[in-house]
């Protein structure tokens, strides 16, 4: 009857809940945490992955486009604890969320392809971080897909995203914007402005 009991508890909490992507988080930052030294926030933090059934197309070919951005918050969930910029944040009463991304798919990775997610910091300003991410193919060490993605640091914070990451490394200098970012920005400001005038 217990048995019974529990095997029903737990079909339960997997159809209400995503619990593959909550134990995926769990052990992305143990694993990072005890296998991995922690790193400066301009370092490249790096996990691992593989696509399996639960992550192909509807003709089971290569990886949906959905999946994709469900394994870049492993991704930046590593990058945070590893870097310990998100810490920081929450020290100072605040969190970060996703703010937008981008994302161009260079070649598909196709079924059983294990695959590779690097995440760094490559620009800031007052309340934003922006991370690249690259999945690049093992066998071949291709980059099948890139990712630009902004971090908005939200709570009701006293302090700047340059006053926090000088508190975590106080000679970092701000990397210059790429090209491809500032027009990605302005490409945002410019879809803001249009909704803005819609009020």
């Amino acid at each position: 009857m217990a048995c019974a009991c529990l095997i029903t508890i737990a079909l339960v909490l997997y159809i209400v809940f995503d619990i593959n992507y909550l134990l995926r988080i769990v052990f992305t930052i143990l694993t990072g945490r005890l296998f991995q030294k922690k790193k400066k926030i301009f370092d490249t933090t790096t996990i691992y992955g593989v696509c399996t059934t639960q992550d192909v197309d509807l003709f089971f070919k290569h990886m949906n486009n959905a999946r994709y951005l469900r394994e870049l918050d492993f991704a930046r969930f590593h990058y945070y604890d590893r870097s310990g910029i998100y810490s920081a944040i929450v020290e100072k009463g605040g969190g970060a969320v996703q703010g937008a991304s981008l994302i161009r798919y260079r070649r598909a990775i196709p079924i059983f392809t294990l695959y590779k997610v690097t995440t760094k910091l490559i620009h800031w300003d007052d309340k934003n971080f922006y991370l690249e991410h690259e999945f690049i193919s093992l066998t071949d060490g291709f980059v099948r897909a890139v990712v630009f993605s902004k971090q908005t640091v939200t709570g009701s914070l006293k302090v700047t995203v340059p006053e926090i990451i000088a508190e975590i490394e106080p000679n970092a200098q701000r990397p210059e914007m790429t090209k491809d970012l500032e027009l990605w920005l302005n490409s945002m400001e410019e879809s803001s402005q249009r909704y803005k005038k819609q009020r």
